[in-house]
């Protein structure tokens, strides 16, 4: 059956548009809303959104009935006209597709019906995915993808960068980023050159660590909706003052902490200033570290546990047989998968999860939810077109 799928905001680059061709190819309507300057360099020719917040529900409705949608695809379920977006098509019969960055790392991304982590329709009950799991193979193993940070540092900037240079078609739009898009941008690009340094203050302050025991907590992007809409705290620097003050209440006195920053943040909320603070202020000081850098991996190896909020780097412990504490609501937040006591009690006893359980839950997501390649290079396009277009079509 022929369908009509409606494109929203996707991912930085071409993929998006891409896949829409993809679509087109194989004979179906393929439709795009640009909701600013950044869109419409990403996807000319497509119909523009120019009124305000307020009006694009009512928009959006009457776009999908007019053009007689049948699939909306989106990238992310948090941002507010995708959240409106998505709450019409419901209302209206419509499917709901959303890609995500990959449950899994590396080199995979995840598209799911209607939502993604606390949104997602995959079930909580470990007994399922140990059912489910009996008729599959093992998780293929895939050389790996080519997929630059640059690429998204400089993707981000030329966004963000026509989005201010066509405000004046878009008087209305407002970023659902918590910092200035084109500033950020430029600050990111700016951490390429200081990158040698960060590594090096890295290693020093590894050494310093030497043998003692740790527990890691990997950052996440202010901006990422994982924390703002699927979590209780709403924002990194909340997450933080959590971490840090049970930290310095609970765990053992030679436990040490490592604060990792993201590799793709901008630097320009300074969490190495706000963890000192913080770390200050509990009186922790020589216990907390923080990093800029270093192999995610072998942090993990080194690691007693580690503690996130939803960051798909909870998947990279859970592999390497590691406890981890989730304080908010990533899919893989299971009975049997992560550690279900209060973090207080997970400093001085982390528990680990069952192996597997954990090797059923991957087979299940990269058979139903998970597509091998990436978002930041055309081998890793290429490697995810067919099988996206696949999925968006089957029932």
């Amino acid at each position: 059956m022929t369908r009509c799928f409606l494109f929203l905001q996707g991912p930085h680059g071409r993929f998006f548009p891409r896949l829409g061709d993809e679509l087109a190819r194989e004979g179906h309507r393929v439709r795009r809303v640009n909701l600013n300057g950044g869109d419409r360099a990403t996807w000319p020719g497509a119909d523009d959104y120019r009124g305000p917040e307020r009006g694009w529900p009512r928009h959006v409705a009457r776009y999908m009935a007019r053009h007689r949608v049948t699939d909306l695809v989106v990238f992310g379920d948090g941002r507010p006209p995708h959240a409106a977006a998505i709450a019409q098509a419901h209302a209206a019969g419509v499917r709901v597709h959303v890609f995500e960055e990959g449950y899994l790392r590396p080199d995979w991304i995840t598209l799911e019906r209607d939502g993604v982590n606390g949104h997602s329709r995959l079930p909580r009950d470990p007994a399922w995915y140990l059912e489910q799991a009996r008729n599959l193979g093992p998780v293929p193993e895939h050389p790996p993808v080519p997929s630059y940070a640059t690429a998204r540092g400089w993707a981000a900037f030329f966004y963000h960068a026509e989005v201010v240079l066509q405000r004046w078609r878009y008087p209305f739009h407002r970023s659902h980023r918590d910092r200035d898009p084109v500033w950020e941008g430029i600050t990111f690009l700016r951490r390429f050159r200081r990158r040698p340094a960060e590594e090096a203050r890295t290693a020093e302050t590894l050494a310093r660590l030497g043998a003692a025991p740790f527990f890691l907590f990997p950052l996440q992007l202010n901006s990422d909706y994982q924390i703002r809409v699927h979590s209780r705290f709403g924002s990194v620097h909340a997450a933080i003052d959590h971490v840090l003050e049970s930290f310095a209440r609970a765990a053992p006195a030679a436990t040490h902490l490592v604060v990792k920053e993201h590799p793709l943040d901008s630097g320009l909320n300074r969490w190495s200033e706000v963890v000192r603070a913080r770390v200050a202020a509990y009186r922790i000081e020589g216990r907390v570290a923080f990093i800029e850098g270093g192999n995610l991996s072998r942090l993990v190896e080194a690691s007693r546990g580690m503690v996130v909020v939803n960051s798909t780097s909870g998947t990279l412990a859970l592999a390497a047989g590691k406890p981890v504490k989730a304080l908010g609501d990533p899919v893989y937040d299971l009975p049997g998968l992560t550690d279900p006591q209060p973090l207080d009690a997970f400093w001085t006893a982390p528990q680990a999860g069952d192996a597997a359980l954990f090797e059923a839950f991957r087979r299940v997501l990269a058979d139903r939810v998970l597509i091998h390649g990436a978002f930041l290079s055309e081998a890793g396009i290429d490697l995810l077109l067919a099988e996206s277009a696949r999925r968006l079509v089957a029932d």
